[in-house]
């Protein structure tokens, strides 16, 4: 598994070269496009889930642990999760983005039969996934409803509750612009409560946040370290990553406006590790000085965690069923909420019983990438080649999605 996963990150890294030296100048502009804000905001909050919020405070001291994982000590634990989470890794979002918006619709290699069922394969695991790792954390972040280590039933209440209010959001695209923009702003807000906790406190000081985020500068200077899998941990994120990849570029593709294909990389890559950075910060300096967060910042993080992944799944829900032709039009409404939700949970509670693992998933993605740059070099080479242009019929309105369903 892991010599796939070094030769999917390899092309890919190769495959976003290319296409900055080929088409780095071009306009992006897809079907469905936004203001960059609102992209920026789609963007951030569709390619993040709960992982973001409820991981890092559980993973530090892991890090630190240099007895037991020697190898993370290239580095400190802030810049290693940062590593895991932000920047370099979200040019493969970028890679699939473009590919979306621009050479898809000229090769249409994801309409092939066998490729669209792999991809909704991909794309329905993970979304159980997404659920899974909600639930599983919950018993830590919510200790009061349970004993602090096992799952309850309150527990897996609050998630079918979440994946409930994820599919009947994901009825009508309208729904995507507020969940982004509301996730957003409910994110800038936790930051902004626990970074005051934290800082303006009688502990703390301003001046120990910016020491606390400068160590982040020593992710730069290892930022080869990363592009490889450093252990089985960091192996296991590098899948999670790939299995997101083809299905965020895919929906992230038609909300681009105009902007250059550079342009593009750098917002994926620079706009959300800004945030991620500074809430990483922000944790690690609780999680090294012991700050407890019982209570108000828990129930905080799980506020924004369960919207990131309402706001996740809502994304992945409309991918598949639009690609399955499993919509509300051809079966109504009512059908189309009970189906969804069965099948989600269904499939959550597979991962729970670890009947599946996201690393499945994971190298099914990088097949699929592999496989359509094969179709592409066999089939449309010359195609790919003459391309100059966003397809022409995508055109810069933004009312474009207060008219979509």
């Amino acid at each position: 598994m892991a010599t796939w996963l070094s030769i999917g990150i390899l092309f890919t890294f190769a495959a976003i070269a290319f296409v900055i030296y080929r088409w780095g100048n071009m306009k992006c502009i897809g079907v469905t496009p936004v203001r960059k804000f609102t992209f920026i905001a789609i963007l951030f909050t569709s390619g993040l889930d709960v992982g973001l919020i409820m991981f890092p405070l559980t993973e530090f001291a892991g890090y630190a642990d240099l007895v037991s994982s020697p190898e993370y000590g290239f580095s400190n634990p802030l810049a290693i999760e940062f590593g895991f989470w932000a920047f370099l890794i979200w040019a493969f979002y970028f890679l699939t983005c473009f590919y979306f918006c621009v050479i898809e619709p000229r090769v249409k290699f994801f309409e092939i039969p066998l490729i669209k069922f792999i991809n909704n394969v991909v794309i329905i695991g993970t979304c159980a996934f997404t659920a899974y790792l909600l639930l599983i954390n919950l018993p830590w972040y919510l200790p009061d409803l349970g004993n602090g280590e096992s799952i309850v039933g309150s527990f897996y209440l609050i998630v079918f509750l979440v994946i409930a209010a994820a599919v009947y959001s994901s009825t009508n695209i309208r729904y995507v612009r507020i969940l982004s923009l509301a996730s957003t702003w409910l994110f800038l807000a936790l930051i902004a409560l626990m970074w005051a906790g934290a800082f303006l406190s009688d502990n703390g000081s301003v001046g120990e946040f910016f020491t606390t985020f400068a160590l982040l500068g020593d992710y730069f200077a290892n930022l080869h370290n990363f592009v490889l899998p450093i252990n089985d941990y960091h192996e296991f994120y590098l899948f999670w990553w790939f299995a997101w990849s083809i299905m965020i570029g895919q929906f992230t593709a038609r909300f681009v406006s105009g902007m250059r294909t550079y342009q593009v990389l750098l917002a994926m890559m620079v706009f959300p590790s800004i945030p991620i950075a500074i809430w990483f910060s922000v944790l690690y300096y609780y999680s090294v000085n012991a700050i407890p967060t019982v209570g108000l910042y828990n129930l905080a993080m799980v506020i924004v965690g369960v919207t990131f992944v309402i706001n996740s799944l809502d994304s992945l829900v409309r991918l598949y069923t639009d690609n399955l032709n499993l919509t509300v039009q051809r079966f109504g409404k009512a059908r189309y909420i009970i189906g969804n939700i069965t099948l989600i949970s269904g499939l959550t509670l597979l991962f729970k019983l670890d009947f599946l693992q996201i690393q499945w998933v994971g190298a099914l993605a990088i097949a699929l990438i592999l496989g359509c740059f094969a179709y592409i070099l066999n089939n449309h080479s010359r195609t790919v080649a003459d391309i100059e242009r966003s397809p022409i019929e995508n055109k810069i309105d933004f009312t474009k999605i207060e008219l979509a369903n």
